[in-house]
């Protein structure tokens, strides 16, 4: 007769176990935090948008905390033979591009870029996106003063030095590479402009960042773990036995 009876496991089997669970339940513990902290993030954001808006200095000031989106007001005029399409953008599960304007703001050296928001374009050959024209002349824009965003393929390295058309297409935005390629200094930042129904443009703005949810996953991820720890170690210390 096959019955199972407890085999005491070793003081490593003990330890190893132990190590596990306290490393994927402090993991865990650090998931649901990344998700409370990026749940202020985007309650932020959210506010941002309805925020009093600030000039150019109060902006720069407040941006110094990377958690913040100030809402800006500047005047300037934007720079109409230059500009950027980022491309491989979705919106509502459409595929286009994000227009970057290249703004000198009044008062500043260095250039700023403007994302005036999303377009389609489902890439079809020989055929380009259809962008709004720039406003010529001074003008003064609002929107969110937000990081740059991450992500986007950088396989081939970058594509800006290639292209002599403008606006240049590109699948990602990077200080650096925007500034060698305009020949001048960009800001740290980029104007998210505030929507508008005529502009032509779909401004539909949120952090470029994991939201919660991810982190929650994540979460329950690191937690089964420390579930699979205890679960080995009791199947491998519940033996069967004859009798």
């Amino acid at each position: 007769m096959t019955t199972r009876r407890w085999r005491r496991p070793t003081a490593f089997a003990w330890a190893l176990t132990a190590f596990g669970i306290a490393v994927f339940c402090a993991l865990g513990v650090w998931q649901v935090e990344r998700a409370a902290q990026k749940r202020l993030l985007f309650a932020a954001f959210d506010n941002a948008a309805s925020a009093p808006t600030l000039d150019f200095a109060q902006a720069s000031a407040a941006a110094r905390d990377a958690q913040r989106y100030p809402h800006m007001k500047v005047s300037g005029h934007y720079l109409s033979d230059r500009g950027y399409l980022l491309d491989e953008q979705f919106n509502a599960n459409r595929i286009g591009v994000h227009a970057i304007g290249v703004f000198a703001a009044d008062g500043q050296s260095d250039l700023m870029l403007v994302d005036r928001g999303w377009l389609a374009w489902d890439h079809t050959q020989g055929t380009t996106p259809s962008v709004p024209r720039l406003p010529v002349g001074e003008v003064a824009l609002t929107g969110l003063y937000a990081p740059f965003p991450g992500g986007g393929l950088r396989l081939g390295g970058n594509a800006l030095p290639g292209q002599a058309a403008w606006p240049k297409l590109t699948l990602f935005l990077d200080a650096k590479a925007i500034a060698a390629d305009l020949r001048a200094p960009v800001l740290p930042r980029l104007l998210l402009l505030d929507p508008a129904p005529a502009s032509g443009f779909a401004r539909s703005w949120k952090p470029q960042v994991f939201p919660p949810e991810r982190h929650i996953g994540y979460a329950f991820t690191w937690f089964g773990f420390a579930a699979v720890a205890i679960a080995i170690l009791i199947v491998t210390h519940w033996t069967k036995t004859e009798t």
